[in-house]
């Protein structure tokens, strides 16, 4: 996910290097909680079960065999098809922070799980603070 230009000023001037020794050195071009591999198209049911096409397998959402389900060619429930991402992610959500084990190499579905009660945060600060600009300028909300 590209960095905003308001919050560039936060990273490291050296983050792409950083960013893609996580990614790939480190993680060897895998999610570290799935598993997922960087830039390949994944067959999933959404709900975090994914076909894994290297080990035959389908994994759950940490990562783990999933032995329950025939392969993806001989099923006939519906699955999506999705092209994988890796992403560096802070752990703490402080880009100050670029210590190797407060970052780590995660897909769009878990980067987005990891970031979920942060952006809830994020959110409610960002209401709250319309909310007392209207009342502000508008009078209170009815």
């Amino acid at each position: 996910m590209p960095i905003l230009a308001r919050h560039r000023w936060l990273y490291p001037i050296d983050w792409r290097e950083l960013s893609v020794s996580i990614r790939f050195r480190r993680a060897g071009g895998r999610c570290e909680t799935c598993g997922r591999p960087h830039g390949r198209e994944v067959l999933h049911f959404g709900d975090g079960l994914w076909w894994d096409e290297d080990a035959r397998t389908w994994r759950c959402g940490k990562g783990k065999r999933h032995r329950r389900l025939p392969p993806p060619h001989s099923t006939i429930q519906p699955m999506r098809r999705t092209r994988v991402f890796l992403s560096t992610c802070h752990l703490d959500h402080d880009p100050q922070n670029n210590a190797p084990g407060n970052l780590a190499a995660l897909c769009q579905r878990c980067h987005l799980l990891h970031d979920a009660p942060e952006h809830r945060r994020r959110r409610a600060v960002t209401v709250r603070a319309r909310r007392a600009l209207g009342d502000l300028f508008e009078g209170p909300y009815g």
